[in-house]
């Protein structure tokens, strides 16, 4: 039975976070390249979050290990291997992009595109996550007050 997803009540996301495999490479562009105000939860220094309203936007925002996604989903820390391991895309508005482009150069990521100027007017610079992700820094416009 197909259900409409309009009609289960969603009211917003409440999180969103890449799966990770190697958390230092991933603590190392989330936090030490992009500055997100992300902090170990309690004692699992791998897990990192942010607190509820510290990234605008987003209710809760975290990296976590695939080994604790796998224990989460099948009881055990290994993702089975006839499954697609999970991935996402993740993008993120900046104040600068020219600023953002040259800091990711900077520490080394590879760029895919660069500081680009899309047909719908968003400039974008993105890149692969050690996650896998695709990720953007952007200006987005229509995504700003004045």
């Amino acid at each position: 039975m197909e259900q409409e997803f309009a009609g289960l009540g969603v009211l917003f996301v409440a999180g969103f976070g890449p799966i990770t495999k190697d958390s230092e490479s991933s603590r190392a562009l989330y936090v030490d390249t992009l500055g997100l105000p992300l902090k170990p939860y309690g004692d699992n220094k791998d897990y990192l979050l942010s607190e509820a309203g510290a990234l605008e936007g987003i209710k809760h925002f975290a990296l976590w290990p695939l080994a604790q996604a796998a224990r989460s989903c099948f009881g055990c820390e290994t993702w089975p291997a006839d499954l697609p391991t999970p991935q996402a895309w993740l993008e993120f508005d900046v104040e600068n992009i020219a600023v953002a482009t040259e800091g990711l150069m900077a520490k080394g990521y590879h760029l895919l595109i660069s500081n680009r100027e899309e047909p719908w007017g968003q400039k974008v610079t993105r890149f692969l996550s050690p996650e896998g992700l695709l990720v953007a820094v952007s200006e987005t416009p229509w995504l700003r007050t004045s």
